[in-house]
């Protein structure tokens, strides 16, 4: 399960990063997105990939078989605060192309 989790990250972080470099802001935006996604799935990995275990404490159970809510609850925020960010970034998009006229990062619209 660990080789899959990343293989995935990888996968995501690559093309997040291609993506950035794109002279378009929207595939700016859906690269920031992704490397968001990616660093989200870091986050679960390193809190330990464990399945069917339960995150609070019951009684008799052991600690050592507990997931880790931490990371949990670190994803969920930085779902939350990923989500206003992208909303922000289409916002800024939209009305920079109002302006300008067009959609690229360095504002020159150059056709090939």
């Amino acid at each position: 399960m660990e080789l899959v989790l990343s293989i995935a990250i990888g996968v995501m972080t690559t093309c997040g990063v291609w993506l950035i470099l794109r002279p378009r802001t929207y595939q700016v935006i859906v690269g920031l997105s992704l490397l968001s996604y990616a660093v989200n799935l870091f986050i679960f990995g390193v809190g330990g990939v464990k399945s069917n275990r339960p995150p609070v404490l019951e009684d008799g159970v052991l600690s050592s078989t507990l997931t880790d809510p931490v990371p949990q609850a670190l994803v969920l925020t930085a779902i939350v605060i990923g989500f206003a960010t992208t909303a922000l970034f289409l916002v800024v998009l939209l009305a920079a192309r109002g302006l300008t006229g067009n959609d690229h990062v360095d504002g020159r619209n150059e056709k090939p």
